[in-house]
């Protein structure tokens, strides 16, 4: 797709594929955000780094979802940012998790690289950062 100075435009991220993808970041932003506010409200005294990172985790995804699913000059820059978070928290809790897990005693999105979710967590941004990268004007 061209425009009129001959540039080509980004094909969007909903398209094709894209579309899997935003489904399964919308799956992960609703179990996130929901495993998280039930953590907290029924036991964040007993650990409350790991269910606030939950909680950062759904917030992260839900941008992300927004991001990949909009058609705003904006949603491409956020999808970036949100995916990005995404790889370096999930690559941060994970190796903190394997190295010191008194901090977590329950599995959290991202904890051991996402292994309570079959470690779709670990694989997930880096199939949307391919996926944007992709789908760039080039």
């Amino acid at each position: 797709m061209s425009d009129a100075q001959g540039s080509e435009r980004p094909r969007a991220t909903s398209s094709g594929p894209g579309r899997v993808l935003i489904a399964v970041y919308g799956v992960f932003a609703l179990s996130a955000t929901a495993r998280a506010a039930v953590q907290i409200a029924s036991k964040f005294h007993e650990a409350p780094i790991a269910y606030l990172l939950s909680a950062l985790s759904g917030v992260v995804y839900i941008l992300a979802t927004i991001g990949l699913a909009g058609h705003q000059p904006w949603s491409r820059k956020l999808a970036w940012s949100a995916v990005v978070i995404e790889l370096v928290g999930v690559l941060a809790v994970g190796t903190f998790t394997v190295l010191d897990s008194g901090e977590f005693p329950d599995d959290t999105v991202w904890s051991v690289y996402g292994r309570g979710y079959g470690f779709v967590p670990l694989v997930l941004p880096l199939v949307g950062l391919w996926w944007l990268r992709r789908t760039r004007a080039r």
